[in-house]
């Protein structure tokens, strides 16, 4: 997990929030039995400014999670120099997917196999990745259905460019997240029958975090309870 912030941050608040947060996924750790350097904390920056991602860095974070690709580009140029690790964490379009390869560290949004062909056409290295799992009945949400799960595993696993990491899902609103972390828990224990090293699970987001951590979440995605309320767009 994130180290605890070692230097200042010229947003107070900013270390504030980022130091309780760590302290309530060191508890959630502990009362599920798991240590924290089990856990992978991944600060959503979307819509975020550069400056808020630098004062994050300079305060230990290192992982952050971008979910639309133009916005995700920029940042990355940007920080070229010194970059942090880039985890792609939205839906991702086919025609964009070369693209994100270049400075993504990994996707958690892989749900088809049309992307599976446009993440492996020309690529010459491997990509870490996750299967993203659709936990609700509406087939327009990204993720991948229950039925077609073992077969879109197969798919990543036949790539010579996909590194399957494990699976990924967002709690549905109108479901206890405990639940649905459960049965994601169960979704994973599936995909590690077909490849074991395939044990990570990507879920929690700032309201439910502690119950994905309970159900086995090692990468959690957290963003307005450390970065605060959105910027306005307008």
């Amino acid at each position: 997990m994130t180290e605890r912030p070692q230097h200042p941050s010229p947003d107070p608040g900013l270390a504030e929030r980022l130091a309780r947060v760590q302290g309530e996924i060191a508890d959630a750790a502990a009362t599920a039995g798991r240590s924290v350097d089990e856990l992978t904390l991944i600060v959503v920056s979307k819509f975020q400014p550069l400056s808020l991602i630098r004062d994050l860095m300079a305060l230990g974070v290192r992982d952050f999670g971008e979910n639309r690709h133009q916005e995700a580009q920029v940042k990355a140029a940007e920080l070229s120099s010194d970059p942090p690790r880039w985890h792609f964490v939205g839906q991702l379009q086919s025609k964009k997917a070369r693209a994100v390869r270049e400075y993504a560290h990994s996707i958690h949004s892989l749900d088809r196999q049309s992307l599976v062909d446009a993440l492996s056409v020309g690529a010459t290295t491997e990509i870490d990745c996750f299967v993203q799992l659709n936990l609700t009945e509406d087939p327009s949400r990204g993720g991948v259905d229950e039925a077609g799960l073992e077969a879109l595993v197969e798919q990543v696993l036949a790539s010579d460019a996909l590194r399957l990491r494990g699976i990924m899902a967002v709690a549905p609103l109108d479901e206890e997240p405990r639940r649905a972390f459960a049965r994601l828990r169960s979704a994973s224990e599936r995909v590690r029958a077909l490849e074991p090293h395939a044990d990570r699970i990507s879920a929690g987001m700032s309201h439910d975090f502690a119950d994905a951590i309970l159900e086995g979440a090692t990468h959690l995605r957290i963003g307005s309870a450390i970065t605060g309320n959105r910027p306005s767009r307008g």
